[in-house]
């Protein structure tokens, strides 16, 4: 397998972008009813017995300048999401353990639904489905940091988000429009880049029948995802720049390419009906739209003639995306005086998503030629839970969860030759990555109150696990290959003990065991282009062992928290990224078992509201120290930090409210200098392919000019910190958004 995957690197082939949201701000603050509801059934069913973080949507539209929902989890503890750009649809989740590139160790929700990704383990097409929800039906967001609830499969391992959304009681309706520019000046790029969007919702309630519509579009200009590089200027141009690469060696940047213009548009419906007092059934549907072109610009010139030169290294950073995407899930709750249940299954489907490249050298190419079609129709997943909670007496001295889960995810990825790249028919298939994995599980947990101020929780998860169906195929090489069928079953152990010393104290030491499978994506699928990624069939379940013990004063102002975590990790599933065939300028990323890593620190948390007068506080510190234990295979990188995870990050945010009417929020977001490598030897940070410290202040102002209109001013990274995380981040960019509400 290790030679058929070095042949298939000779070919290029694009890698899928994939599902992306988009956001109006300043939805109505959800009817009191409806969201004890939500939460009721979250809490009493699955009890997770996990340090927590969240955010309301006031909150959310009075802090953040919000455009794409993934923005809202921004200040959260611990936690970072690379968003590139708005519109961007590779917005992993890293956490407090794990880094950008280890997405599967994330499970992100929406009233139960999973919206994460675990087609692969990765921030590219394994990149959460942020555009399930609308943004404008979210009523809160929580966030739960460890692997220590048996709800949950071994992909909690870093951290499991729940959006809880709203339905309405009586007729509502939003009508929401921003604008957002983006100064951007880096090597010979010098841009002002906007992006637009326009939104709104509308429902109802008709006695048992709750209906909610949403729609939202987003037409943006991103700034250079890639830069072309080489070891030297071409001879007979002028115009590069000197730089040096991440590992130190001289380079030459010749321009600028994956410069991506979309048009996307996300459509939601909502149902819920309410067939007695205490049973609801609810239907959730989308449609995702999204048209993706992305351009190469050159720095190059020809000496003497003042042409734009262009290589041939520009083609793979200049493609066109079109896609089509729905989800579909249905659910059924139910909640008594003694026991909760629920039903729910989904579906995500790929039904349309088509990647086109060319394969011949611009400027030509832009105006058609040869050229690759990728195809990744039939890719998806689908997913059942069935939950129940049962009380044993009115001061539920034990509550006793349990349930049942199955997933079954595809890839289905199918790249061919064409004789037009801009418009033509597939032709002759050249290269194919196809394979199956399926999870079912049973899962119990008992919190059990010892004293009326200690709760002891215990529990347990079993799953059976199978990969199976995979298929790679070549024409050059010309090789056919049936990936061997994979299998295993672990059972995860979970404890917690929590006292509550006083009323406003609580201390609690958890513990939890979590096994992770290897995705679809990790065991099959082979990209070569822009970034190479190299699958292993022969991968294992990564097992953690994770503790932690956290103290929290809480009271009606807000909580402190301190928490001290330790997680190990056997046979850790990491992607990182590394040089094909020695060249240090061709990376590639590439799957591993490493023997054994660790990821030891302390965070705290701060959360107060009215702090001062008119003046609200939040934020977070957290130290890591997340190493690679042993490696047999590479020993280089035995006691080098874990690719992705810094030392430290920090989050600061105040909120002034001089008058009820207007909010003034100020905002900081802090990550130490970070690693791509596992043997850390990407020595420079801060230049293409590296991953750097930054230090970025937001600021947003938000005035409510009467009950029904709301405008919103704010500044992202005013301070214009110039950083990579590999790619180029977004410089300073200014935002403003008017919501109107029925």
């Amino acid at each position: 397998m290790k030679a058929l995957s070095r042949a298939l690197l000779c070919a290029p082939l694009p890698f899928a972008f994939t599902a992306v949201p988009s956001l109006a701000e300043d939805a109505p603050p959800p009817a009191a009813d409806i969201l004890v509801t939500a939460q009721k059934q979250q809490q009493t069913i699955e009890n997770a017995p996990s340090t927590h973080a969240g955010i309301d949507a006031a909150t959310i539209a009075t802090t953040i300048n919000a455009v794409n929902v993934e923005d809202t989890l921004k200040y959260l503890p611990s936690l970072l999401v690379r968003k590139r750009h708005i519109g961007d649809t590779q917005a992993p989740l890293a956490t407090r353990t794990s880094g950008l590139g280890s997405s599967a160790r994330s499970l992100i929700y929406a009233d139960g639904a999973l919206l994460s990704s675990l087609i692969g383990n990765n921030n590219t097409a394994a990149s959460p489905r942020w555009s399930l929800v609308s943004p404008q039906e979210i009523a809160r967001i929580d966030v739960l940091y460890g692997p220590f609830s048996a709800a949950y499969a071994g992909n909690s391992i870093g951290a499991v988000v729940n959006i809880t959304t709203r339905l309405p009681d009586t007729l509502e309706a939003t009508v929401s429009a921003g604008t957002n520019v983006q100064t951007f000046n880096q090597y010979g790029t010098h841009d002002n880049l906007p992006a637009r969007q326009i939104g709104g919702t509308i429902g109802d309630r008709f006695g048992p029948l709750a209906l909610f519509a949403s729609v939202d579009h987003t037409t943006s200009n991103a700034q250079p995802l890639l830069y072309v590089t080489a070891a030297t200027q071409p001879a007979g141009t002028t115009g590069g720049y000197a730089d040096v690469n991440r590992t130190g060696a001289p380079i030459e940047v010749l321009g600028a390419s994956g410069i991506e213009h979309q048009d996307q548009t996300n459509l939601k419906v909502k149902a819920a009906l309410d067939i007695t007092s205490g049973i609801r059934l609810t239907y959730v549907g989308g449609l995702f739209l999204n048209d993706t072109d992305a351009s190469a610009e050159t720095y190059l010139t020809g000496t003497g003639t003042g042409q734009a030169v262009y290589t041939n290294a520009f083609s793979g950073g200049v493609y066109s995306y079109d896609e089509r995407h729905w989800s579909h899930a249905l659910s059924a709750t139910g909640s008594g005086d003694r026991f909760d249940w629920q039903l729910i299954g989904t579906l995500y489907d790929f039904a349309h998503d088509v990647q086109r490249i060319p394969a011949g050298t611009l400027p030509a190419a832009n105006d058609g030629g040869a050229g690759t079609i990728t195809r990744l129709n039939g890719t998806g997943w689908k997913t059942a839970d069935a939950k129940g909670a049962w009380r044993s007496d009115a001061d539920a001295t034990h509550t006793v969860s349990f349930g049942a889960h199955i997933d079954t995810y595809r890839i289905d990825s199918n790249r061919y030759a064409t004789t037009d790249w801009l418009n033509g028919s597939p032709g002759a298939l050249n290269l194919q990555s196809k394979g199956d994995t399926r999870t079912a599980a049973l899962w119990a947990q008992d919190v059990w109150k010892l004293l009326p101020s200690v709760a002891l929780t215990i529990g347990g998860r079993y799953e059976w696990w199978k990969a199976y169906n995979g298929v790679n195929v070549s024409t050059s090489p010309a090789i056919a290959v049936d990936q061997p069928t994979l299998a295993a079953h672990k059972f995860s152990p979970k404890a917690s003990l929590a006292w509550d010393p006083s009323h406003d104290w609580t201390v609690r030491a958890s513990f939890g065991e979590a096994w992770r499978f290897p995705t679809v994506g990790e065991l099959y699928q082979i990209v070569t282009s822009p970034v190479a990624a190299v699958p292993n069939p022969n991968l294992k379940p990564e097992g953690a062992l994770s503790e932690e013990l956290a103290i929290e004063r809480h009271d009606a102002h807000g909580s402190i928290r301190l928490s001290f975590f330790n997680e190990a990790i056997r046979n850790a599933l990491i992607s990182q990224l590394g040089p094909i065939n020695g060249n240090p300028l061709t990376l590639a990323t590439f799957v591993q078992n490493v023997d054994r890593t660790r990821a030891r620190g302390v965070e705290f948390a701060l959360q107060r509201t009215d702090l001062l007068p008119r003046i609200d506080l939040s934020g977070s510190v957290t130290y890591a120290d997340a190493e690679t234990r042993k490696d047999a295979v590479l020993p280089a990188a035995q006691g080098k930090l874990l690719p992705q995870v810094p030392r430290w990050k920090a989050t600061i945010v105040g909120t002034w409210r001089p008058t009820d009417q207007l909010s003034l929020t100020a905002a900081a977001r802090y990550s130490s200098r970070n690693y791509g490598t596992i043997d850390n030897s990407d020595t420079v940070g801060n230049t293409f392919q590296g991953f750097y410290k930054y230090f970025v202040v937001d600021l947003r102002a938000q005035v409510r000019i009467n009950p029904h209109w709301a405008l919103g001013l704010g500044v992202d990274n005013v301070n214009n910190d110039k950083y990579f995380l590999y790619h180029p981040f977004p410089q300073r960019s200014f935002r403003a958004d008017l919501t109107w509400t029925l």
